[in-house]
C-alpha cells in the first residue's frame, strides 16, 4: 500500500484579506502558517507533499516555502489551471475565480495513486489533527463503499471576533460517521457560542453550542478522484451557464452528494484543537500571540527548520 501523502490547496488568493496571505510572516523568524502545518504533518509521519498552486506564483512559493522544507519532506508541484476542463468545455470569458476546493484536488488526477489528506495552505489545523488523518490513512481501504475521514472541530473554536466565516457544518450519526455537511457562509460569534444568517443579517439563527464543523482538513482513498473527474463535468453542464463567472465546485458539496448516493462513508476524527487563521487583517495578531505561545509551552521549536 502507497504511504498516505499530503495535499495542500494553496491556489486561492485571500480576497478578503487583500494579497497572497499564504506567504505572511506570523513570527520574528519570518515562518508562515504552512510553516507548522508542513512540520506537523512531517511529525505525524507525512514524508511528500503536493502544492496546488497558481502556475503564476511558483517562483515565489520555491522561494519561500517549497525550496526552505524540501530538505525535510519531498515536495511536488500541481498547477490549478482555469482552462483545465474537460472535452467538451472552455473557459468563460472574464472567469478569474478559480473552479473551487473539488476542481483543485482534481488538479492531482496524474499525480495521486495512493491515500490522501487535503488542507488549505492558510489555516493552522493543531499537531494532533495531522496524527490522527495520517493514521486513519495508513489503514484505509474501500470496501463496498469508499472509506473517508474528515477532521471535525468545535464551531466556538474556528471563529473570528473580526467578521464572518464560512464553514460546513456537520452532522453525524452515533458512532461519529458524516451524515450531512452544510455550507453556511456568514457564521459570526454570538453571545452564546455561534449563529448565522442566510438572509444578510436580517435575522440570526443560532448552531447548537458544540456543533462540530469542517476545516477543509479530509482523508481520503485514491476512488475520491474518480467521483471528482464524473462530478466536475455533470457540474459544467448544470452550472456554465447558470452563473459562467463564480460558479464553483466545492470539496464538501461532493461529499455530501456521496454520502446520500449511500456510496461511500465518512468518518468524523475528532479533535479538541483550535484553528487559527487569517481570514482578516485584524486576525493576524490573534494568529502571532497564539503561535507564540504554543512555542512557549514548548510544541514548537523557535526555528522550525535548522537552516532558518
Amino acid at each position: 500500500m502507497n504511504k498516505p501523502v499530503l495535499v495542500i490547496m494553496a491556489a486561492g488568493m485571500g480576497s478578503r484579506y487583500g494579497g497572497l496571505k499564504q506567504i505572511e510572516p506570523i513570527d520574528d523568524k519570518g515562518h508562515m502558517i504552512i510553516d507548522f502545518s508542513i512540520y506537523d504533518a512531517i511529525k505525524a509521519g507525512f514524508e511528500k507533499i503536493y502544492f496546488i498552486i497558481k502556475k503564476e506564483n511558483e517562483a515565489v512559493f520555491r522561494e519561500k516555502i517549497g525550496n526552505k522544507v524540501s530538505p525535510y519532506v519531498q515536495i511536488e508541484y500541481v498547477y490549478q489551471d482555469l482552462n483545465d476542463l474537460p472535452e467538451g468545455f472552455s473557459m468563460p470569458t472574464e472567469r478569474v475565480k478559480p473552479w473551487g476546493t473539488g476542481h483543485a484536488v482534481l488538479s492531482c488526477m496524474d499525480k495521486l495513486e495512493g491515500p490522501f489528506a487535503v488542507i488549505n495552505a492558510d489555516d493552522y489545523y493543531g499537531r494532533r489533527a495531522f496524527s490522527i488523518i495520517y493514521n486513519f490513512l495508513e489503514k484505509a481501504l474501500d470496501d463496498e463503499k469508499y472509506n473517508y475521514a474528515m477532521v471535525g472541530y468545535v464551531v466556538e473554536n474556528t471563529l473570528t471576533e473580526n467578521g464572518h466565516v464560512s464553514r460546513g457544518v456537520c452532522t453525524l450519526d452515533e458512532a461519529d460517521y458524516l451524515t450531512g455537511i452544510k455550507e453556511r457562509t456568514h457564521i459570526r460569534k454570538s453571545n452564546e457560542g455561534a449563529e448565522y444568517t442566510e438572509d444578510d443579517g436580517k435575522t440570526w439563527i443560532p448552531i447548537p453550542e458544540g456543533s462540530i464543523v469542517s476545516m477543509n482538513m479530509w482523508g481520503f482513498t485514491h476512488s475520491i478522484l474518480g467521483e471528482l473527474k464524473s462530478r466536475f463535468k455533470n457540474f459544467l453542464a448544470e452550472k456554465m451557464q447558470d452563473n459562467p463567472l463564480k460558479a464553483e465546485f466545492f470539496l464538501p458539496e461532493v461529499i455530501e452528494n456521496i454520502l446520500k448516493e449511500e456510496k461511500g462513508r465518512v468518518k468524523v476524527l475528532r479533535t479538541p484543537d483550535k484553528w487559527y487563521g487569517i481570514t482578516y487583517k485584524e486576525d493576524k495578531e490573534r494568529v502571532v500571540n497564539a503561535l507564540a505561545k504554543l512555542k512557549k509551552d514548548g510544541l514548537y521549536p523557535e526555528k522550525l527548520w535548522d537552516r532558518d
